[in-house]
């Protein structure tokens, strides 16, 4: 199987052939939500980002293990060193896993919304506690980590004799150490920089365990190392993961299982961007935190509407999962347009009546396609191509131009392809979509009354609000006819 794919690898900072430890075989590694509160809209977009992307590697052939992990403990806050899901359990007076029961289960619907596959192992990290013992002991062992008053310290500065701590994200150690945060414990480093593997719990800590150094809780970057190297080997493909984790998580992921395994645990690194909202940050802070429900329903005083969760799928797909992308009404608008016009030619390709000569040739455009996404799963350029064939059966459709049976039926498996198996896009949804024929004819018998009775004024709003959801209505000498979805 010859592939050609290219994938942008963060750690090197290049554009990379991919090629798999053991092929056709191929790990991968996402870091999942902590599931203290409703998952994020950024968030969302990186889930979609990774599930575009195991999409695309099952589709070329690959055989992945698509590993997505749940933190369910030791992810702390970026003010204090209260676990964030501790914090919101005492806040509500409520056991720990009942907040994480509730926000698990709020994320996989979520999912499910958005059409993402589910991995093919979700891991939580209180399931690998054992483990994850076991790793600090390794690399206490290795002599990379040291006990100090019940804690346990990843050593930097051991680290950095014959390691690079900063590779991926590119930070130097001396920079590090002046921007240092002045945090409960710090007297317990050796180097402000060195981070806990094991952190000891206070008396008042509610999620704890038991270990050799004492009661506590295992540090988050420990989680993933621990679980990626389990399911998917020392060293395996891909790991992926917002932006944001870069430092220092993927960061102290890389430096841990170089301590306890000696080699470097992943070939590829890859990182999708952030999101804005009309250009700002999106945070509950700046008044753009917007959470998926909201999109979706339009339940929020920065959204105009409500948006179909294929249409902001599609929206996300049209700029590169590297890029930031920025949200704003008018730009879902136009996206939930785009995606309504690809559905309703796709919807058309059955009915296109064929020849014997095609305008033009779906080989071309399927390479175009192809060549696009194997450019670093560059989704718009790909998006860009289709919206050229939804052209051409449009214009098939209005009888301006040709396709033979043999090209429409490798058009119609293109589109099928590419929507639904690769994007995880559903057919429209939208109301346009679930108005039957007859209703709308009905409504135009209306119209066409209220103008025979010189009613222009409500003839002119049939017309507009018709308009207003995907309905055109275009009036000519031979009598009144509608499209659906603005095609």
């Amino acid at each position: 199987m010859k592939v050609g794919l290219k994938i942008y690898n963060s750690k090197t900072g290049k554009s990379e052939l991919f090629e798999p430890i053991n092929f056709p075989f191929v790990g991968m590694y996402v870091c999942g939500p902590t599931v203290y509160n409703e998952v994020h809209i950024g968030n969302v977009r990186t889930f979609l980002s990774f599930d575009m992307i195991y999409r695309y590697l099952l589709h070329l052939g690959f055989k992945v293990r698509y590993v997505r992990n749940i933190t369910d403990v030791g992810h702390l806050t970026d003010d204090s060193d209260e676990d964030k899901i501790s914090k919101k359990a005492r806040l509500e007076n409520i056991e720990p896993m009942e907040v994480v029961q509730r926000y698990t289960v709020d994320f996989h619907r979520t999912m499910e919304l958005f059409n993402a596959l589910p991995p093919s192992i979700e891991p939580v990290a209180t399931g690998h506690l054992i483990e994850q013992i076991e790793l600090i002991q390794m690399i206490i062992d290795a002599g990379y980590a040291y006990e100090s008053n019940g804690s346990v310290y990843f050593d930097i500065e051991k680290y950095s004799e014959s390691n690079e701590y900063g590779e991926l994200s590119g930070r130097k150690i001396d920079e590090l150490i002046q921007n240092t945060r002045d945090l409960d414990g710090q007297e317990d480093k050796k180097n402000p920089l060195d981070f806990a593997i094991w952190k000891k719990a206070e008396p008042d800590h509610i999620m704890k365990w038991s270990s050799r150094w004492g009661v506590g809780f295992p540090g988050w970057h420990l989680e993933c190392t621990v679980m990626s190297t389990k399911y998917l080997g020392d060293q395996f493909d891909i790991h992926g993961g917002g932006m944001d984790l870069k430092f220092p998580h993927h960061e102290c992921e890389i430096a841990q299982a170089n301590a306890a395994y000696g080699k470097d645990p992943v070939k590829y690194w890859l990182h999708s961007n952030m999101l804005t909202f009309n250009g700002r940050k999106m945070a509950k802070s700046e008044g753009t935190g917007i959470t998926p429900s909201q999109l979706i329903s339009g339940n929020h005083p920065l959204l105009e509407k409500g948006f179909d969760p294929s249409a902001i799928r599609f929206f996300m797909l049209q700029a590169h999962y590297r890029s930031t992308l920025d949200f704003s009404n008018e730009a879902l608008k136009a996206a939930e347009k785009g995606y309504q016009r690809m559905m309703e030619a796709y919807g058309k390709i059955k009915d296109l009546e064929t020849s014997g000569v095609s305008d033009q040739k779906v080989e071309d455009l399927k390479a175009k396609v192809y060549e696009a996404m194997n450019d670093d799963f560059n989704t718009p350029i790909a998006i860009s191509h289709l919206f050229e064939a939804v052209k051409w059966i449009n214009s098939v459709f209005d009888g301006k131009a040709s396709i033979t049976e043999e090209d429409r039926e490798s058009l119609e498996e293109l589109m099928s392809t590419f929507l639904f198996g690769i994007f995880g896009l559903k057919e429209s949804s939208d109301d346009s979509s679930n108005i039957s024929d007859d209703l709308i004819r009905l409504i135009l018998e209306l119209r066409k009354e209220a103008k025979d009775n010189k009613d222009y004024a409500t003839s002119d709003k049939i017309r507009d609000r018709l308009s207003e959801i995907g309905i055109v209505v275009k009036d000519s000498k031979e009598g009144t006819t509608f499209i659906k979805g603005n095609a």
